[in-house]
């Protein structure tokens, strides 16, 4: 099932990785704030939580079993830092790690994307860039490269799990890119139609998180209203400030790189 899954998630990136992201066309002027401040976070939740669940959830699932058999005997039935036990592969287990890791760490990396979308390149290439970013940034510091796990010194080889694990971040930013490029030019702002209701129904996967949710809508509300004034929007608009953007990205993933590479050095020096 997790096969199909990732399966299903590569394709989707492949196919759709070429398409250009494009926001919603402007129907009522700048006041209308609630509109396209929904729009970005929908495509944010369809983009984040479909990349989580095909590449994130399913393909971290598969290099986790790939590990349990690369691994030697005595690792066998050793148990993780998650409490699970090598080599032991159960429904619940799956499906509890495709619900967190969707949840969690493909909503997240939705709504980053939808910030940063701007500063990447055009196509292909910018979701490899925004996967790229994660891997550097966020892949040594939160998950699944975090130096300090304990499991590296349990399942190997070191190097399967490297190359494994890349991998699949750099998959995750295609296919999340590419998701938010696909409902974005099918999404259009909200009405009291049926059709569109249904296209926002993903908001209500953020219902759980109703305060959290809460104070960030305020914040959100607050960014799209300023980028409405026209000064602003004629600032976004400029050339200078893609460059400005593309330069924070590049100098973010150079400041991060040396703990990322000494991660990646004492991961591969670790393992059975």
């Amino acid at each position: 099932a997790c096969g199909v899954l990732l399966a299903v998630g590569l394709i989707a990136a492949w196919r759709w990785s070429e398409l250009e992201f494009r926001p919603p066309a402007d129907e009522e002027g700048r006041r209308d704030v609630v509109r396209p401040f929904l729009w970005h976070v929908t495509v944010a939740v369809v983009a984040g939580l479909g990349a989580g669940i095909l590449v994130a959830g399913a393909g971290g699932r598969l290099v986790m079993r790939l590990l349990a058999v690369t691994s030697p005997e005595d690792a066998q039935g050793r148990i993780t830092e998650a409490d699970e036990v090598v080599g032991e592969i159960t429904v619940g287990g799956t499906i509890g790690f495709l619900v967190f890791t969707g949840l969690f760490f493909g909503l997240i990396t939705g709504a980053v994307y939808v910030l940063v979308r701007r500063w990447l390149p055009a196509g292909r290439l910018g979701g490899l860039a925004f996967g790229a970013l994660l891997l550097v940034v966020a892949g040594t510091r939160i998950e699944p490269l975090r130096a300090d796990n304990p499991d590296f010194d349990i399942v190997g080889p070191s190097w399967v799990a490297l190359i494994a694990f890349s991998a699949l971040v750099l998959a995750h930013g295609v296919l999340v890119a590419a998701l938010a490029a696909r409902y974005a030019s099918t999404l259009p702002l909200l009405t009291l139609e049926p059709r569109s209701l249904a296209l926002y129904a993903p908001l209500l996967l953020l219902l759980p998180a109703v305060f959290l949710v809460a104070g960030l809508v305020l914040v959100g509300l607050m960014v799209v209203g300023l980028s409405r004034a026209e000064p602003i929007r004629a600032a976004l608009r400029a050339p200078r400030t893609t460059v400005v953007g593309r330069v924070i990205l590049v100098v973010a993933a150079l400041v991060a790189l040396p703990g990322f590479v000494t991660a990646v050095s004492d991961i591969a020096d670790r393992g059975p």
